[in-house]
């Protein structure tokens, strides 16, 4: 089975948030799709082992936010590679309260949904969610997963439902990223190089077998 085949498919890239404890919690994901439009629901596939799975299934809700093509690096960083188990994601970036939940401001549009069923499927769960609340917050271009990795570089976290690992290329030296995990492999890594997923510079690099 080839599975490149499955990069044809079109993807966004989202922000799901919810709530954990009484803290805000949040990931990247990439599976975003409309299951009916009466009533308007969607679906998002999230690994069992991400700390945000634990956030929806105990609290029941979920926050979608659809980012553009000039999202700060900083937000793929934060949500894609950290635990919100360990670090407050939505913290360094400005927030607009809908319903108790944080929805980032600099997002094109944002969707509540209340949990109405759950599908087990090994590594994933998918949530199904009907939409409770949702507006449009500006006109910007939304960022594809197509666009993530052909103009960003961007690389899928490994939980991520279409994370396929990639081949070493040989003779290419491998660089990664001590802040977010990003890889790039390269003959040599720039002076001048920065991270395209969370924007730190050559420094925080170091090269790895």
């Amino acid at each position: 089975m080839n599975k490149e085949v499955l990069k044809d498919l079109s993807y966004g890239v989202y922000v799901i948030g919810s709530k954990k404890d009484n803290r805000d919690v949040g990931c990247i994901a990439n599976s975003v799709m409309q299951v009916t439009s009466s009533p308007a629901t969607v679906a998002v596939s999230i690994n069992v082992d991400n700390y945000t799975n634990q956030a929806i299934k105990e609290s029941g809700i979920f926050t979608c936010m659809v980012l553009p093509t000039d999202i700060d690096s900083e937000v793929i960083g934060t949500f894609g590679f950290k635990t919100s188990k360990d670090v407050d994601k939505f913290v360094p970036f400005e927030t607009l309260d809908v319903d108790g939940y944080p929805i980032l401001m600099d997002a094109i549009s944002y969707l509540k949904c209340q949990v109405i069923n759950t599908i087990e499927n090994g590594t994933h769960t998918i949530f199904i969610g009907e939409i409770i609340n949702s507006d449009k917050l500006n006109d910007k271009e939304v960022m594809t997963y197509a666009y993530y990795h052909e103009v960003k570089k961007g690389k899928s976290p490994a939980k991520a439902p279409t994370y396929i690992e990639e081949k070493t290329v040989k003779g290419k030296k491998k660089y990664i990223c001590k802040i977010c995990g990003y890889v790039h492999e390269v003959d040599e890594l720039p002076p001048d190089f920065k991270c395209p997923i969370c924007g730190v510079g050559r420094d925080m690099f170091e090269e790895i077998s």
